[in-house]
């Protein structure tokens, strides 16, 4: 066997761990099919040639599993006794056993800490001793344990304006650098850069969080830019923005602000700090701080609006001021860095993947507005950053608009009246400097969803005597976790589907999962636990869940209450404050968590925040235990009010299954009992007072909502929540299916559903294989229909079931995109990461050809699917070492080719790790 990918729960990149626990997994690959791992060992050590010859016993500073006998590659927690040291890389190795005595060991994987013990009890104090000269004597034990304490200073110009910084570093000739890390915070966002070389690809760190709980910092490995020549000058330099912490609306529009301006800055100070921790061959260290030494000046971008409104003026850049060589003592913009307050947040690890960059866009059409206006289509709708090259006098000013939708005559356009300012009030202005060459610009601290870039100002046309447009284009941004899945089929309409789906969920994946990245930006939290199961076929989204569940631990309220939006940008009130189907991320994501991902790292956190919520929702009960005073189903109809009692009252009972789930896996057997207890009251209510079995009004029983009191309705929301939600007594499971079809049939296959409904619909067809009613609610002529969408030439999901919509990169309405992993795919996970599951062709589906793979926590599972002209059914399927695939054959299928013996049969056919090649017949 070999070990080819390692990893840590909760953490995408390793640069300033936080914490003195861990939980450790690793892939395996096996050669032979019935290799299994009997035992592992995990060391860790700070001496990286410790790992060669682990020693009988663990170092002070190093932790040792043991040789343990388990097949378990999953949440392998590690807690060393007296703590990680700070500022300090560890080695750390895996070697596994199989079932022969055969030994495997991987690579050496290396993490490196920060603070652990610190990083959540103070942040860096906010000014100097010059200022604060008491405060050694009133956090003197603070003060006294100097290796384990932040050391830097927020520092800044004080103002609420961009600005650049910049530190000039000489190490004496005799001193070696090995390795040299930065941890850095810049609020809103900063861009890091280390002799004029980006520090990383990160953009648009750190990210989001309620900044007056939480501020993340970031850790860098700098090293490779670094300038290690004798007595050789390093320049660091840091560009700050707004961002969400100190809003900047200047003269165009300013979401958060929108019509009750309920947005409250953080802060009103831009700030920054830094440390540099230079490690030198002979083993020593040296921590270098941002301070008052720093240099800090206006930056060129004087407007720095996160809803894409940025305004850069080449005149002010000051070229090469983050190399070396640049004398910023004989340019007078440059002073001093000022300590600042900073902010009240404590600092916190970037613990989930950093937003990069992705694809990029050229524009498939171009099209002559007037003179001094071209559009330009990248043919894709999704979030992105614009690139614009051009050249004219100095003093030129270029408008850069988008749009996800244009007019007739081909002008940016927002089709929801109440948004206009969409269409006017947000645009970024480049100044040109004049040099002759092309000058470029890309925003440093804004983003957008867009399909349309509108230039003003310039032409393709030198001939028009303007400004000339070199080149447009546009990065996709999102989160740089990796991609995990992909499926086609030979049906162009479902495939452009997958496609419109797939860019709606990667553009509103970054520091949080958004609901938008065009109108809002905010953390509506429904998204994450509607949208996790199909999310992560998109990317691996452990980590960035994880930190969703520390922003909303942070957001929770002094009662208990979760409110919709994690963190809280703008504050909202009624139903869109206090709603379990949004609330209940905080007990549906660990227990996603560990059924997707196979951990349990983040149980122990957010166990008390969760029984906190429950006993706030057991103020809410009514008639003994129905919850319906949310949004119900959002999105139908009405904007709320309808199959509250179904909806929330069975998100309700989930939730406490899930917190008994916890209780049990934490050992917390007297709460265990206390939610099972609860949970099973909460079934007893619902079914008396929602399910109907006199069969007086249909030959069946059924669910009916309490919508209109004393009127029995029988929608199928209310029969799909009741069977995902496994509210339904077993004797009455065949009624309520046959009811859910029922209504189906009675609607002409129309999706009869709002946003929080639509995820249970699928998930209930899927359970009893019609694909083809799935795809004749997707296929409608009229709304509500995703083909609509297509045919009308839209690239991505819209909001709302609407042609004309104000946003057209929601993901709410993408839950169809699990059904084509577990119905057309045919994968459904059943054990905890994938390590058991199941395969069900989807020979009952008009599909001919299906191909896909999922990249699952212990490999990729790849799939293949096609329809011989014969009749018969060829599948191919790779089951990844260390998992169990169970072959579901359905209408009297069986293996004919591809198995030994026993194996050729209906019903189900176990497949072990390996690769099969097999043929069906009915």
């Amino acid at each position: 066997m070999e070990i080819t990918r390692c990893g840590i729960h909760g953490f995408h990149e390793a640069i300033g761990i936080d914490t003195d626990e861990l939980r450790f997994y690793w892939v395996l690959a096996a050669h032979e099919a019935k290799a299994k791992q009997v035992a592992y060992r995990v060391v860790v050590s700070s001496t990286k040639s410790d790992l060669s010859q682990p020693p009988a016993t663990p170092l002070p500073d190093s932790w040792d599993s043991g040789r343990v006998e388990s097949n378990a590659q999953r949440n392998i927690a590690c807690k060393t006794q007296a703590g990680f040291k700070s500022t300090t890389f560890y080695y750390w190795q895996v070697t596994v056993w199989d079932q022969n005595g055969n030994v495997s060991t991987s690579a050496i994987n290396e993490f490196y800490t920060s603070y652990t013990r610190s990083s959540r009890l103070l942040p860096p104090y906010s000014m100097n001793q010059t200022y604060m000269p008491h405060t050694s004597l009133i956090f003197r034990t603070w003060f006294e344990n100097e290796p384990d304490r932040w050391k830097a200073v927020w520092i800044g110009n004080g103002s609420d304006k961009p600005f650049y910084l910049r530190k000039s570093i000489t190490l004496p000739e005799s001193r070696k650098v090995d390795r040299v890390i930065i941890f850095a915070s810049g609020l809103g966002h900063f861009n890091l850069s280390v002799n004029g070389s980006p520090a990383s690809p990160h953009v648009l760190d750190p990210g989001w969080t309620n900044y007056h709980r939480t501020v993340q910092f970031v850790g860098y490995d700098v090293t490779a830019q670094w300038n290690s020549a004798a007595e050789g000058e390093n320049v660091i330099g840091a560009h700050v923005g707004n961002g969400f912490y100190a809003g900047d609306q200047g003269d165009r529009f300013f979401w958060p602000m929108y019509e009750d301006n309920t947005y409250v800055r953080y802060g009103n100070e831009l700030c920054f700090f830094a440390e540099v921790h230079i490690h030198y061959e002979d083993g020593s260290h040296e921590t270098m701080i941002s301070d008052p030494s720093w240099k800090v000046r206006k930056s060129a971008t004087t407007l720095a609006n996160i809803y894409a409104s940025e305004d850069h003026d080449r005149r002010l850049y000051p070229a090469g001021w983050d190399s070396a060589g640049f004398d910023d003592e004989s340019d007078g913009s440059w002073a001093a860095a000022k300590p600042l307050t900073g902010p009240r947040g404590k600092l916190r690890y970037q613990s989930q993947p950093p937003v990069v960059l992705h694809n990029t866009f050229e524009p498939v059409r171009t099209q002559r507005l007037r003179p001094d206006a071209t559009m330009f289509d990248l043919g894709q709708n999704s979030s992105i950053m614009a690139n614009v090259s051009v050249s004219g006098p100095a003093g030129s000013e270029i408008i850069i608009r988008y749009s996800e939708t244009i007019d007739e005559n081909g002008f940016v356009h927002m089709p929801d009246p109440l948004f206009k300012e969409f269409e006017y009030g947000v645009y970024a202005k480049f100044i040109l400097s004049g040099t002759g060459e092309p000058e470029t610009w890309t925003p440093d601290f804004s983003f957008t969803s867009a399909r349309y870039i509108q230039i003003e100002g310039a032409s393709l046309d030198p001939s028009d005597n303007l400004p000339t447009i070199h080149s447009v284009s546009a990065r996709h941004v999102s989160s740089g976790a990796r991609q995990l899945g992909s499926i086609k089929t030979d049906k162009e309409d479902v495939n452009a589907l997958i496609n419109a789906c797939y860019w709606s969920f990667s553009s509103n994946l970054f520091s949080y999962h958004t609901d938008c990245p065009q109108i809002e930006k905010f953390g509506w939290l429904e998204v994450t636990s509607l949208l996790f199961p199909a999310t992560q076929y998109v990317r691996d989204m452990e980590s960035l869940y994880a930190k969703i569940l520390d922003d909303i631990i942070d957001t929770q309220e002094s009662n208990g209450l979760v409110p919709t939006m994690a963190p809280e940008i703008r504050y909202m009130c009624g139903p869109l404050h206090d709603t379990i189907t949004w609330g209940c991320a905080i007990c549906f994501l660990p227990e996603m968590v560990k059924r997707y991902y196979g951990s349990t790292q983040v149980f122990a956190k957010i166990y008390q925040p969760a029984v906190r919520y429950m006993e706030y929702m057991a103020t809410k009960e009514r008639h003994g235990g129905l919850i319906e005073h949310g949004l119900g189903d959002w999105g139908r109809d009405i904007a709320f009010g309808n199959h509250q009692a179904n909806i929330e009252t069975a998100v309700y009972y989930r939730c406490l299954r899930n917190v008994e789930l916890m209780a049990r896996e934490l050992g917390y057997v007297e709460d265990e009992k206390r939610f099972s207890a609860w949970a099973e009251r909460i079934y007893t209510v619902y079914n008396e007072h929602l399910l109907v079995t006199d069969k007086s009004e249909h030959p069946y029983a059924f669910y009916t909502s309490l919508d209109e009191p004393g009127k029995h309705d029988r929608t199928m929301v209310a029969q799909a929540l009741a069977l995902q939600f496994d509210l339904v007594p077993e004797q009455h499971r065949a009624d309520i299916i046959q009811a859910f079809l029922a209504d189906c049939a009675d609607s002409g296959n129309t999706m009869r559903a709002g946003e929080i409904g639509l995820k249970y619909l699928w998930n209930t067809l899927t359970d009893i294989d019609r694909p083809d009613i799935v795809l004749a609610m997707a296929r409608r002529e009229e709304h509500p229909s995703y083909m609509r969408f297509l045919r009308r030439g839209e690239t991505t999901l819209l909001e709302f079931w609407q042609d004309a919509c104000r946003s057209k990169c929601h993901d709410m309405l993408g839950t169809i995109y699990e059904w084509f992993y577990a119905g057309v795919l045919g994968v459904k996970p059943v054990g905890d990461a994938y390590q058991t599951w199941t395969l069900r062709p989807p020979v009952r589906s008009e599909f001919g050809k299906v191909q896909g793979s999922v990249e699952c926590p212990y490999g990729v599972i790849d799939v293949k699917f096609e329809r011989r002209t014969d009749g018969k059914i060829e599948v191919g399927v790779q089951v990844p070492t260390s998992t169990t695939c169970t072959l579901q054959l359905t209408d009297e299928w069986r293996v004919i080719e591809g198995l030994d013996g026993e194996g050729k049969r209906d019903g189900e056919v176990v497949l072990d790790q390996g690769s099969y090649q097999l043929v069906l017949s009915d």
